[in-house]
């Protein structure tokens, strides 16, 4: 808490409330419900609903649904389940097309007070007559037309008299300023299209910058928070709020946006990803959307304090994506149980093993023996993992190898006699003694194996198929023109996986294999019968966030 508080946002909601500028904090997460919620988006969630609660506020989700070829309900209900699942609560919903009708008014205001006229220009030609970074604009022809001739125009685009792209409205401000954003920007368009709240009732509809500081002012936003590519639209939000009649004027406070290597954060680019086939949907779990990271595995605390920690500054930066996985492996050693599965299984019997089997006990969690322990069958048939065994070992091996021994984990020793192979020379099977003796909490073999392998039994394993995901692409900072020429070809991999029953039969979602990684029951394709596990990271990364 004392480190949150140092960032330039919260000592301004300090002063403010010091200084009685506002008398409560009010913020607001307002998305276009157009896509899924990224990471980014995370932050900017985490921060507008984090800064309210810690000083006593609330936040507003409201949806800026001002465009109805985009948007839908479908959208807006997967929002509000991934601000849920981080675990925040909102006023509202309120949507921008509930104050539809004040918008409407406040920008016949603007026409009645000669601050907005009805422009015919085509688009284009809006475009070329906006002039440059370094040249001023052009005046529209249209720009002195009559409060009277624009008003009359813009009712009757109101009432659907003219096709798409025939009129706009525009502020009328400055085609010299050297603020691009600020020569006489579109405020209104044509666009007869169906909207999933309204339906028919509109056939023009406002744009963003004038929507969304009008909306600011009616929910009495006591400080408006923004990524820093609208810093350069601050001077149009206090130009809209200025001109017309309204008697509250929030503040708009810029703040760095999140970057993460190997991701995009772009929904037209999600949507190509959906749309070519790249990915299985806005929720596959190498998506950074939080409906992926959720379906991957990702706990929420997990992601609110990865944002806690990359704080809040003006400077953008990009963040390291071991870090995210470092928050999110922290998260789970705590929070996930044990278990054991093979992922790449090579039979072995034991020779010796006379017993029709046994039961052994091993801990859920060995931190955390309050959480118990579950059973495990074992008999004389296993299964191992193919790469714990090897017959012509590198320097410094510790798992098994002809004529060694190696503990299975909470089961006994076991030593290799025979290596049985099919007709192409593949290890088919391992042919083993294990050490009666030797039983884990009770071993009186006197035997001292150099390596501890995982293991399940053959009969009662059950099969699942395990998704081993690596990053969607390969280049860290994939661009958005050739974003398609980086992606991973090997980001996903199936392996056909035999893991211990209580692991099915358990209500966790998430579990640590042991020695393989955390894992997570997906959440669309598991069903009885047809288990599938997404791996959520690796076990352990050598990644250390020094500074953070």
């Amino acid at each position: 808490m004392a480190e949150d508080l140092r960032d330039f946002i919260r000592h301004r909601i300090r002063d403010d409330l010091r200084t009685a500028a506002v008398e409560r904090v009010v913020t607001r997460f307002p998305p276009e419900p157009n896509g899924f919620l990224h990471i980014g988006h995370a932050k900017s969630i985490c921060l507008n609903f984090g800064v309210a609660q810690e000083f006593g506020g609330t936040t507003y989700l409201r949806y800026d649904d001002t465009n109805p070829l985009r948007e839908s309900d479908e959208f807006v209900e997967a929002i509000q389940r991934d601000i849920d699942w981080l675990g925040f609560d909102w006023e509202g919903p309120t949507f921008a097309s509930d104050y539809f009708e004040q918008l409407y008014e406040f920008a016949e205001q603007l026409i009645e007070r000669g601050k907005a006229f009805v422009c015919s220009l085509p688009a284009d030609e809006i475009r070329a007559t906006r002039g440059t970074l370094t040249d001023p604009g052009t005046d529209s022809p249209y720009r002195d037309r009559t409060v009277a001739e624009n008003l009359d125009l813009f009712r009757r685009m109101r009432a659907g008299e003219f096709p798409d792209g025939s009129h706009v409205l525009r502020a009328r401000i400055d085609m010299a300023s050297p603020n691009v954003n600020m020569r006489d920007p579109v405020i209104y368009r044509i666009r007869h299209a169906t909207h999933h709240r309204t339906g028919d009732a509109w056939c023009i509809y406002p744009m963003y910058d004038f929507t969304h500081c009008i909306c600011d002012a009616l929910e009495g936003i006591s400080h408006s928070l923004c990524t820093l590519e609208f810093e350069d639209h601050r001077p149009l939000y206090d130009w809209v709020l200025d001109n017309i009649a309204i008697n509250y004027h929030p503040p708009q406070i810029e703040f760095s946006r999140l970057s993460l290597e190997y991701t995009v954060m772009s929904k037209r680019l999600f949507s190509a990803l959906v749309d070519d086939g790249h990915v299985m949907g806005w929720d596959d779990p190498r998506m950074p959307t939080l409906a992926g990271m959720r379906r991957r595995g990702y706990p929420a605390g997990a992601i609110r304090e990865f944002c806690r920690r990359i704080g809040v500054t003006k400077s953008d930066g990009t963040v390291e994506y071991e870090f995210l996985e470092f928050c999110v492996r922290r998260d789970l050693a705590a929070a996930a149980p044990r278990a054991m599965a093979v992922l790449d299984p090579l039979r072995v019997v034991l020779t010796n093993y006379e017993s029709d089997g046994e039961t052994l006990a091993a801990p859920w969690h060995p931190q955390q023996p309050e959480r118990g322990s579950r059973d495990m069958a074992f008999s004389k048939t296993l299964y191992i993992e193919r790469d714990d065994f090897s017959e012509n070992p590198p320097s410094k091996y510790r798992r098994l190898v002809p004529g060694g021994m190696v503990r299975l984990r909470y089961g006994y020793i076991i030593v290799c006699e025979d290596v049985v192979k099919n007709i192409s020379g593949e290890v088919e099977e391992l042919r083993c003694r294990y050490v009666p003796a030797s039983k884990s909490g009770n071993d009186t073999s006197g035997l001292k194996p150099k390596g501890v392998i995982h293991w399940v039994e053959a009969e009662s394993a059950v099969a699942a198929d395990v998704r081993l995901f690596e990053r969607l692409f390969t280049d860290p900072r994939p661009g958005s023109a050739d974003f398609a020429d980086t992606l991973n070809p090997d980001s996903m991999r199936v392996a056909r996986a035999m893991v211990e029953p209580a692991v099915v039969a358990s209500d966790d979602a998430c579990f640590q294999f042991e020695r393989t990684g955390y894992f997570v029951k997906d959440n669309r394709d598991y069903r009885p019968g047809a288990a599938v596990f997404n791996r959520t990271v690796s076990l352990r990364d050598s990644y250390r966030p020094e500074t953070r």
